[in-house]
């Protein structure tokens, strides 16, 4: 990567924590995917039970590989046939892992979800979240982020699992009520009640949709 966009990217990283903290969340910055996964198994003791919504950020820096060849309890609802039961099992998991479709400047954390399993674990259940997010998804506000989640994340999902909503066949938001509709529940995170709960971890390098 470039010397001049790394430069950048810490120093907008260190905006985005301060304002992660301000909202009494844990905010953490690493320069690379490697330190990205080092950080994360910082956070999460051997013999915790962990599970996640679909976050293609802890796939790609190599966290959910580790936790399956660690000593750790992994909730994998993928291979299970009772998925319903995973998710459910997720909501009294020690840690929850997650990605954002996009965050604020100053820290406000935006998600759009089809089934709700992974927005409804953000606000409540699991007691710890982990979120890991790419650079890329750092939008100067909330209406931006919006705008990004439902014209960059969204349609790219819905391609990605094969459904047929009018935003994978134009690549653009059409606000749609399409059965296949993965905009179904959004969840704004601003503050956390909870401290210590949250901990978001900037990773200097592009991640996830």
């Amino acid at each position: 990567m470039n010397e001049n966009i790394v430069k950048r990217n810490q120093l907008l990283a260190q905006k985005v924590i301060a304002g992660v903290e301000s909202r009494n969340m844990k905010g953490y910055y690493a320069a690379s995917k490697e330190e990205a996964l080092k950080l994360a198994l910082s956070l999460i003791p051997e013999k915790s039970s962990i599970s996640m919504g679909g976050a293609m950020s802890a796939h790609e820096i190599g966290l959910v590989d580790a936790l399956k060849a660690g000593d750790y309890n992994f909730i994998d609802r993928d291979a299970t046939e009772d998925k319903r039961a995973a998710m459910l099992a997720a909501y009294d998991a020690d840690f929850f892992l997650s990605s954002a479709n996009a965050i604020t400047e100053d820290g406000i954390i935006v998600n759009i979800d089809g089934n709700s399993n992974r927005v409804s674990a953000i606000a409540q259940g699991p007691k710890h979240v982990v979120f890991i997010v790419g650079m890329n998804k750092v939008c100067p506000d909330v209406d931006s982020a919006m705008k990004r989640a439902r014209n960059v994340a969204a349609p790219i999902n819905a391609q990605r699992f094969g459904l047929s909503t009018p935003c994978a066949k134009t690549g653009a938001c059409m606000d749609c009520k399409s059965p296949d509709t993965i905009c179904c529940q959004f969840l704004i995170t601003r503050f956390s009640r909870h401290e210590g709960r949250i901990h978001v971890i900037m990773v200097n390098d592009t991640l996830g949709y």
